[in-house]
């Protein structure tokens, strides 16, 4: 039983006290405790985000190397709610050096600390899913990789307290491979076959991906083949440099810091984007200090100078040439094959500048009839396909800018009139250097509302293009019922008119189909002249065949009753 000294020192512990609990934690222990915030929470979610997180790094991996990516993915089910899986890819492998920290320690990669276009962005997923298989099995991860000098094996795990990687049973293999082979087991998991799961990830980074070849083996043994629909490498991303508009104090002060120039305008010239010697001088003239200072010596305060500074001066936009698109005919094949539908139409917008400075673009495609939408039970469904850098985001769904955006667009005004159950797909690929992820799970994008303006604008651009066809299968539909009961009266009035004047009915019949088939022309050029433009044009138009159709409908009832049922 604790004295009265010590339960006192309990009740009120003293700064001594509380110094001695104070524990310095790794990034590893801290994503250990909070798993949720890579996206491995939930057994659906987490079983997707694992699949999620090698294909995207087998994807990079491959595009860095200038490889067409071939990549299987094979989930086995080896009891109630535990998984075994395996990706195989066909990149350039990793060494000995890498492999631990490609698999086995957080924060470590070739993406975090560079500027450009790419799935991943922290160096975290793949380990975050080797940390998770230790968490819930216990086990260590195993892996194969191959690159040009050797084969090796090895186990693999984390050593959270120190966020290191501990790999163990190094062997050297005498088989050729190139690429690596993962295979993890995982408890508390749950496959399913729906919009969230593996399949349907595997599906859609197939649609976004034309270039690769992914194969999904499901805990049943059934294997279904994405193949290629384009045999071209997307180009390499290319790195880009901080933009002024964009860069904060903290970011600029430690460019500063371990810059190679010795003056602050040659520091400026070298680490920022678009500064040239004309905005160097209007700097200069803003600030209280010389620029020829060394930028290593600057102060917060100076470096707060400059990017007030910044923002009175009107600089070139960043570049955006290092965006890299998918591009509308290789968008429009996938979805051709892969969808299926009646009608589709793509848009591409031109690069845009988003508020921190960073160059995106946006991709959507509407895609009409046919087999689009998705099936639940009965009902048909809207299905919205959304990417980022053309990795699938399944999850979150409600909070993504993506969705947002397609639902302020009124589709009934392109002639959709119930979006919701139309068998309508959206599709809508982000890409940016540094994509706004709403967390450390990459499932949704922010409701930054440049973005999400310009992906409305893009959609109601593909909403006019696909309102047109419906307009256009509408008017042909409507010309071959016109037709159709000309030619019937036609003949009728040839024959009656024949026995009436006792001559041939034959050339009477000729003369009026010739007559049906220059009015149908004419009707036909009418059209063309009045073919809608605007949204407001094509809600017109829209209106006035939707009234047409009704006043038939109405029309043909009594029409019905007297002669049978035909007209």
């Amino acid at each position: 039983m604790p004295d009265e000294k010590t339960l006192t020192r309990i009740a009120n512990p003293t700064a001594d006290d509380l110094a001695k609990e104070f524990r310095e934690h790794s990034v590893a222990e801290f994503f250990k405790k909070n798993k949720q915030m890579l996206g491995l929470s939930g057994k659906t979610k987490a079983l997707t985000t694992i699949i999620h997180e090698y294909i995207t790094n087998s994807l990079d991996a491959c595009e860095n190397a200038n490889i067409l990516p071939e990549i299987e993915v094979h989930i086995k089910e080896l009891e109630a709610e535990h998984y075994e899986v395996t990706v195989a890819d066909n990149g350039p492998g990793l060494t000995r050096e890498t492999v631990g920290k490609a698999f086995g320690q957080l924060l470590a990669g070739t993406k975090f600390h560079r500027l450009m276009q790419m799935r991943g962005q922290q160096g975290i997923g793949a380990s975050g899913a080797t940390m998770l298989s230790q968490m819930t099995t216990g086990k260590e991860i195993h892996v194969i990789t191959g690159n040009d000098k050797e084969v090796i094996s090895c186990d693999l795990s984390i050593d959270a307290k120190y966020n290191q990687p501990k790999v163990h049973n190094i062997k050297i293999l005498t088989r050729k491979f190139r690429g690596t082979i993962v295979k993890a087991e995982f408890k508390e998991m749950k496959y399913v076959n729906n919009e969230q799961g593996p399949l349907e990830y595997v599906r859609r980074t197939a649609i976004a991906n034309p270039h690769a070849k992914l194969t999904f083996t499901d805990p049943s043994g059934q294997t279904i083949a994405f193949e290629r629909t384009a045999k071209t490498i997307p180009d390499k991303p290319e790195e880009v440099k901080p933009h002024p508009r964009g860069v904060t104090v903290d970011e600029l002060l430690n460019l500063a810091k371990y810059t190679q120039a010795r003056r602050t305008n040659s520091f400026l010239k070298i680490e920022l984007d678009r500064m040239g010697d004309t905005a160097v001088k209007e700097v200069g003239e803003k600030v209280s200090f010389d620029l020829n200072k060394d930028p290593h010596a600057l102060s917060w305060r100076e470096i707060e100078e400059m990017v007030k500074a910044f923002k009175d001066i009107t600089f070139i936009a960043p570049r955006t040439d290092a965006l890299r698109p998918i591009g509308e005919e290789q968008i429009k094949r996938s979805l051709q094959t892969i969808v299926e539908p009646e009608f589709l139409s793509v848009v591409t917008r031109k690069p845009q500048v988003s508020e921190g400075g960073y160059p995106f673009q946006v991709e959507v495609s509407v895609c009409y009839g046919g087999k689009a939408g998705r099936r639940v039970g009965d009902e048909m469904r809207i299905e919205i396909m959304r990417f980022a850098n053309r990795a699938p985001l399944l999850f979150d769904t409600g909070g993504c800018g993506i969705t947002e955006a397609v639902k302020t667009v009124e589709w009934k005004r392109y002639g959709i009139r119930d979006s919701e159950t139309a068998p309508l797909t959206v599709f809508v690929n982000l890409i940016s250097v540094h994509i706004p992820y709403t967390g450390a799970g990459k499932q949704a994008i922010s409701n930054d509302e440049e973005i999400v303006e310009e992906i409305r604008l893009a959609l109601m651009e593909s909403g006019r293009k696909t309102a047109r066809y419906i307009i256009s299968k509408e008017h042909e539909r409507l010309k071959q019922e016109k037709k159709r009961i000309y030619m019937k009266y036609a003949i009728e009035v040839a024959i009656g008119l024949g026995e009436l004047i006792e001559k041939d009915p034959k050339p009477i019949e000729h003369k009026l189909l010739e007559t049906v088939a220059k009015r149908l022309k004419l009707d036909e050029q009418q059209e063309k002249k009045m073919e809608a433009q605007t949204d407001e044009d094509l809600e017109k138009e829209l209106e006035r065949l939707n009234k047409e159709d009704k006043k038939k409908g109405k029309a043909k009832k009594p029409a019905e009753n007297e002669e049978g049922g035909e007209e």
